[in-house]
């Protein structure tokens, strides 16, 4: 169900009164979420580390623009997955791997006006993230002595910062393309044979970067 989450809350906007749907703008195109490079500590033993790895999907974000400069954007995609690695003792070993989707809610205000091709623009807005079909890896088992292993990782809040610009072909047809930084922090708990074996807070913070094809209705 989850990974219908973003598309849903599209779906949702674009059916509002048909008077409306001149003010809106749909991007589509790659979407990449590149976390943050330096590792989160596991509680239990702090020189060992958990790092994320990258992912690109399909993004599709949709604009709405209250006038000339100010607009609302939900950024959506689907599913991005993401294999845990960990670091100093754990250096070389795959944790587990999870998939998460960052949906994003953000006011940008727009530079020049609407008769420049090319307008530049900055937001800051805010991101939930919801992680699901956590799916520990064999290394991760055979280091706590048992396949009876579970990860979980908690949903999260916080803060996006982006900045942009979209480049207008002709009244209908255009380029978008944007760089976000999203503050994504989760608990993360691993469960071996039932009881809570590690835990630790990760710090994904990613950089989120779109290129796409723009359509304005």
């Amino acid at each position: 169900m989850k990974t219908t989450i973003s598309i849903a809350l599209l779906t949702s906007l674009l059916a509002l009164s048909p008077a409306a749907h001149a003010n809106f703008s749909v991007n589509v195109g790659a979407i990449n979420i590149n976390p943050d490079n330096s590792s989160s500590k596991i509680n239990e033993a702090p020189t060992l580390g958990l790092k994320g790895d990258s992912d690109t999907q399909l993004g599709i974000t949709l604009d709405y623009a209250f006038n000339d400069q100010w607009v609302l954007e939900l950024i959506a995609a689907t599913p991005f997955s993401h294999d845990v690695n960990g670091t100093g003792g754990l250096a070389g070993n795959k944790i587990a791997n999870i998939k998460q989707l960052p949906p994003s809610l953000i006011a940008q205000y727009h530079f020049l006006d609407t008769s420049y091709a090319l307008r530049p623009f900055v937001g800051i807005g805010v991101n939930y993230t919801t992680f699901f079909d956590e799916q520990p890896s064999q290394a991760l088992k055979t280091t706590l002595g048992t396949n009876d292993v579970e990860v979980k990782l908690d949903d999260s809040f916080g803060f996006v910062a982006q900045v942009g610009a979209n480049y207008k072909i002709d009244e209908k047809w255009g380029l978008h393309a944007m760089v976000s930084i999203m503050d994504i922090d989760t608990d993360a708990t691993v469960y071996a044979n039932g009881a809570k074996a590690l835990t630790s807070t990760v710090e994904l913070d990613p950089v989120v970067a779109m290129f796409g094809v723009r359509y304005n209705f």
